[in-house]
Parts: structure tokens; C-alpha cells; sequence
């Protein structure tokens, strides 16, 4: 029970300075954490769980895996895998993830899809959401998300993405309702080597969180990212290798009290 007590209240914290909410809404992908999570524009594979949206703009069907290991402890452990299918102007994808440990866990599986027209892709995902404590049981819910992403000029792109706009509760009998989080942001991109990203995020019942992030291409396949965000004392760095078929990206959250959170993440591209 200790071990309960003593999880639930560091994500509790971590909620605050990382993600804002829960861990439902926790950013997947390295490349996401490296520049604080400002991740609403993106087109890559990681936008399965970041934006559905972003989704259809991939190039290339795609198999992703992620690893984040908070602050040395296996109880704040998140993995997830996802399948993503791209095909004309569309993409289709599933996904898991998974958090916590026997004591407190949250795991979900997800399926989306995108559809690029125009400037503008837009894409709608449900997720099969189970939260499990022991000693208290289980609750099941299905969460809705959508998103998009329009291009408004080559180098100027906007998104916004919504989770749990039907205000899905943890489980049938809970009283409490999942978060409702709501997220916007700009990314301008003057060159392929380099992109700015700007980003609110704003939980219903919470404070808006203010995100920035920086992305720079140092050599052919070496890509250095960094970022801040408002209600956090954490610093963001991170470093990607992209080749033709492998994706490897690493970041790390540096936090001045509770010490470091490390995140790995692969995309293994498919053959078109």
C-alpha cells in the first residue's frame, strides 16, 4: 500500500510539471519530449498519440516503439507500441500503451484514422481506457479524440488536437471524469533542417500550460531538439538519428529536485 500511496502522489506531481493532467494524456516519442512536448504540427508517425491528425501526412507505413523510465523507478514506466498504415491521401493506425505497476496502472488501447484534404488533415481516434488500483478495483471507459493539421503556407503550419471531449468518466460507476484537455500551436519550418514549435495547452480544470520547442538538422541524419515549457522547472534536450529504414531518438527531462526522466523511442519504416 505504501508503494501505492507513495506512486499516485509523484505522478501526482509530475502531472503538474510535465503533462499538465494524467498520464491519459502523457506525449509519446522521444522526439516529442525533447522539445517539451510542443508536438500538435507534427506529421510523424508518434502523431498516433500526439494528434491524430497530423496522421495522414506520413510518407511511409510505419511500426514505432517508446520507453520512458521516470525518475529510476519502474512503478513510473510507460511503454508503447503502435502499427501505423499509410496509403494515398489517408492513414490508418492502432496503438498501445501502458503505465505504473501492479499497485496503480493505466493501460489503453487505440485505434485511429486520418484523412489528409487540401491544406488541411483531420483524423478521429477511440481508445479502449482501463485505470486499475489494487485494492479497489477496475474501471473501463472508451475516450474520444480528434485533431488537425493545416499547412497555411509552406513554411507556417497550425493544429489543434482534443481528448476526451465527451467527458468520459474512468468507469461506469466512478464519479470522476478523465481529463479534457485541449491543445493549439504553430510550427514554422524556414528550411528543412530547422523548425520552431509554439504550443497551449489548456486541461479544463486546470491552469493553461504555455509550450516551446526547437528542432535543428546538425548533420544528414542528426537532429539536436530542445525546449521549455511555463509550469515547469524542468529543462528538455534531446538527439534523434533518422536513416532510411531505422528512426532512433533519445531525449532527457532534467528536473532540479527529483532527478531525471530518460525516453527512447524507434520508428521502423516499411517498405512502400
Amino acid at each position: 500500500m505504501r508503494w501505492l500511496i507513495f506512486s499516485i502522489g509523484l505522478m501526482g506531481y509530475f502531472h503538474i510539471a510535465e503533462a499538465q493532467s494524467g498520464t491519459e494524456t502523457f506525449p509519446r516519442g522521444a522526439r516529442s519530449m525533447g522539445m517539451a512536448n510542443a508536438n500538435v504540427t507534427w506529421n510523424d508517425a508518434w502523431s498516433f498519440f500526439n494528434n491524430i491528425g497530423g496522421l495522414s501526412r506520413l510518407e511511409q507505413s510505419q511500426i514505432v516503439f517508446g520507453y520512458d523510465h521516470r525518475l529510476d523507478l519502474e512503478e513510473l514506466t510507460t511503454l508503447s507500441a503502435a502499427a501505423v498504415f499509410q496509403k494515398n491521401n489517408a492513414a490508418f493506425g492502432v496503438g498501445v500503451s501502458s503505465f505504473g505497476s501492479d499497485f496503480f496502472s493505466q493501460n489503453q488501447l487505440g485505434i485511429g484514422v486520418s484523412n489528409h484534404l487540401g491544406i488541411a488533415s483531420l483524423g478521429i481516434k477511440i481508445n479502449y481506457f482501463q485505470t486499475s488500483i489494487e485494492g479497489f478495483g477496475t474501471g473501463r471507459a472508451a475516450v474520444l479524440e480528434v485533431g488537425g493539421v493545416a499547412e497555411l503556407s509552406p513554411e507556417l503550419f497550425f493544429g489543434a488536437h482534443i481528448y476526451n471531449p465527451t467527458r468520459a468518466r474512468y468507469g461506469r460507476f466512478s464519479q470522476d471524469h478523465l481529463p479534457t484537455v485541449v491543445k493549439a500551436g504553430l510550427s514554422y519550418r524556414p528550411s528543412e533542417k530547422v523548425s520552431f514549435q509554439i504550443e497551449a495547452e489548456k486541461d479544463i480544470l486546470l491552469d493553461p500550460l504555455l509550450k516551446m520547442g526547437l528542432e535543428y538538422n546538425f548533420f544528414n541524419k542528426v537532429w539536436g531538439r530542445t525546449g521549455v515549457a511555463s509550469t515547469t522547472r524542468s529543462l528538455f534536450f534531446g538527439i534523434g538519428f533518422h536513416g532510411k529504414s531505422l528512426q532512433i531518438d533519445y531525449a532527457m527531462t532534467q528536473h532540479p529536485t527529483l532527478g531525471n526522466t530518460h525516453h527512447f523511442s524507434t520508428n521502423i519504416r516499411l517498405r512502400k
